[in-house]
């Protein structure tokens, strides 16, 4: 960081902070994310802003004789930091299992980074860094919707007394390859019922949004009265 810093050098920092902040929102807002376009450069900016100033409140005449006051600049930047990590876990939503706004979180933390960097200075290191973040967030983004992850479903099945019986639904399942995690059953003796619940878990790309095949067997199987599939959402 260097001592003394001129309207010249304060406009590149500037300049660049906008920059980085707009790249990363418009990726953000694109995806219909609430720290979007606007939120995302203001962070940035005031980031980059905070360090310019503890740049031009350094002293380079030293010390005076008579003063007994030491100011640690640096707690400015190490504030901002602490302030963005409760704004970041705001941002987070937890719903039963389903986590949402981590990526959010984890964005807003690093542009006030990107804009402490460029505040401060360090222009290559503060382009090195958005470089790399534009790569995770665009380019992964494409690598990360191909790669197979776990997903999780409920089969309900509800059939007569000629229906299916239990370990052929099981069969079925692991013949599909799936994985069940845990099942229920529940018979009703006077309609002459059964209900058949099953946890299962495997593993697919995101965008394979098809229902299993076997289903459609399952369904067309004599005395089978109902079949739901409820696929549990991953963001």
């Amino acid at each position: 960081m260097p001592i003394t810093l001129g309207w010249r050098e304060i406009a590149l920092r500037l300049a660049l902070t906008v920059l980085a902040g707009a790249l990363i929102g418009f990726n953000r807002g694109q995806h219909g994310r609430a720290a979007g376009l606007r939120t995302t450069m203001l962070v940035c900016l005031a980031a980059s802003i905070a360090m310019i100033q503890t740049n031009l409140l350094l002293g380079t005449a030293g010390k005076a004789p008579n003063s007994f006051i030491v100011m640690d600049l640096m707690r400015l930047p190490l504030g901002i930091l602490s302030g963005m990590g409760f704004i970041g876990a705001g941002a987070i939503v937890r719903r039963d299992d389903l986590v949402l706004g981590v990526t959010t979180a984890a964005t807003l933390w690093f542009v006030t980074v990107l804009g402490l960097c460029f505040g401060g200075g360090q222009i290559a290191l503060g382009l090195v860094s958005l470089t790399l973040g534009m790569i995770i967030l665009w380019l992964l983004k494409w690598a990360e919707e191909l790669m197979h992850r776990e997903r999780r479903a409920t089969l309900i099945l509800t059939s007569s007394i000629e229906g299916p019986s239990d370990e052929e639904v099981r069969n079925s399942l692991l013949a599909g390859g799936f994985r069940i995690a845990s099942s229920a059953i529940a018979y009703a003796a006077a309609a002459q019922r059964r209900e058949l619940s099953c946890e299962v878990g495997w593993n697919a790309a995101r965008e394979d949004g098809r229902p299993p095949d076997f289903l459609n067997r399952l369904a067309q199987h004599p005395g089978v009265l109902e079949l739901q599939w409820k696929e549990a959402f991953r963001p």
